[in-house]
C-alpha cells in the first residue's frame, strides 16, 4: 500500500506540474499529458492545453505534516553526517539513533528515521551527557583584552571543567563564571570556543537546537547483516551487469572466503528472497563471476540464468 501512495502521489504531482507549466513549455507538457493521462484514460481532454488550470486544493495543505517530514529530514542528514564521520556504510545496520530535541515524532516518523539510517531503534532522550561533553577554549580575540594576565590560568580551567556542567550554566546564565587567583572570570558564548567531544563507540552531530547521536558499537549480529547486505548489493548489480530481466531466477556462486559462504549460507532465505536466487552453491562457477571486497573480505561471486 505504500508503494501504491508513493505513486498516486507522484502521478498526481507530475501531472498537475505539468498543467501549471504548460503555458511555458507546451510541447513537452503535452508530450508528458499524452504519455500520463491520455494513454490510461481516453475520456481525458485531448490536450493539456484543454484542461483547466490547477487550483489550490486546501483539503490537501497539512501543516503539521510538512513539519513533522522537515524534522525528519533534519535528523536524517545529521544522521548521515554521523555515518559519514564514523565511516559506517548506510548498509552497515546500527543499533540505535538517540536525539535530543525540542520536538518528539511519533512512531510512524520514527520508522521513517530508522529505514532511512539503517538504524535498529531510535529513542529520544532529554539527555546525552552518557555520550557527549564539552570542551571550551578562551576565544583569543575577545578574552585577552579583558583577562590578559590570567589567559594562562583560564585556559587551565578551562580544560579542567565539566564540559556538561558548563554547557547547563552558559544556556542558563548567559556565561560560565569561576575564579582565577583571586580574580572573577566570566566568559559569555562569544569569549568561548566549544567544541563537542564524544565518548568511543558513539558519534556525535550537533546544531543549536538538535543532538543526535549514533550508538556504532557493532555487534556479531550487525555485522553479519551487514555482510548480507553488501552481498544482495553485489549480487543486484551482476544481475543488471549480466543484462539479466527483473524476473529473471538465478544460481549464486560464492567461493574464495569461508567467512562470507558462511553467512551466505545461514541466510540464504533471506537473499534468495531479495535477488530471485533458487539455488546456492559453494563452488566456483557461473556464468559470470567477479571478485569482490565485501566489507573487508575479498570473495568470488558467481551467478546463472536458470
Amino acid at each position: 500500500q505504500d508503494k501504491i501512495n508513493a505513486y498516486m502521489t507522484l502521478y498526481t504531482a507530475l501531472v498537475t506540474i505539468s498543467k501549471a507549466a504548460a503555458p511555458m513549455i507546451p510541447f513537452m507538457t503535452e508530450d508528458i499529458y499524452q504519455n500520463l493521462v491520455r494513454s490510461i484514460d481516453k475520456n481525458a481532454p485531448e490536450s493539456i492545453h484543454l484542461c483547466d488550470f490547477p487550483t489550490v486544493n486546501e483539503k490537501f495543505v497539512d501543516k503539521k505534516l510538512e513539519e513533522d517530514m522537515e524534522a525528519v529530514l533534519k535528523v536524517v542528514v545529521m544522521g548521515r553526517a554521523c555515518r559519514n564521520t564514523a565511516n559506517i556504510k548506510n548498509r552497515q545496520p546500527i543499533s540505535t539513533m538517540f536525539i535530543k530535541a525540542p520536538f518528539t515524532l511519533s512512531e510512524f516518523y520514527q520508522e521513517i528515521i530508522e529505514d532511512e539510517l539503517n538504524v535498529k531503534k531510535v529513542v529520544f532522550t532529554d539527555d546525552v551527557r552518557d555520550f557527549t561533553t564539552y570542551t571550551f577554549k578562551p576565544q583569543l580575540r575577545t578574552v585577552g583584552p579583558k583577562y590578559g594576565k590570567q589567559l594562562g590560568g583560564i585556559q587551565k580551567t578551562l580544560a579542567s571543567i565539566d564540559g556538561n556542567a558548563a554547557m547547563d550554566e552558559l544556556k542558563a546564565n548567559g556565561f560560565i563564571a569561576f575564579d582565577v587567583n583571586g580574580t572573577e572570570v566570566k566568559l559569555a558564548e562569544e569569549d568561548l570556543l566549544i567544541d563537542i567531544s564524544q565518548k568511543e563507540g558513539y558519534v556525535t552531530e550537533a546544531d543549536n537546537t538538535v543532538t543526535v547521536v549514533l550508538d556504532t558499537n557493532l555487534t556479531e549480529e550487525l555485522i553479519e547483516e551487514g555482510f548480507v547486505y553488501e552481498v544482495i548489493s553485489k549480487i543486484q548489480t551482476m544481475r543488471k551487469d549480466s543484462g539479466f530481466e527483473v524476473m529473471d531466477h538465478i544460481k549464486v556462486y560464492i567461493s574464495g572466503n569461508d567467512r562470507i559462504a558462511a553467512v551466505v549460507e545461514k541466510n540464504e532465505k533471506s537473499i534468495g528472497e531479495k535477488v530471485l536466487a533458487d539455488a546456492f552453491a559453494y563452488t566456483a562457477g557461473g556464468t559470470h563471476t567477479k571478485d569482490w571486497n565485501v566489507n573487508g573480505e575479498n570473495v568470488t561471486i558467481g551467478v546463472e540464468k536458470l
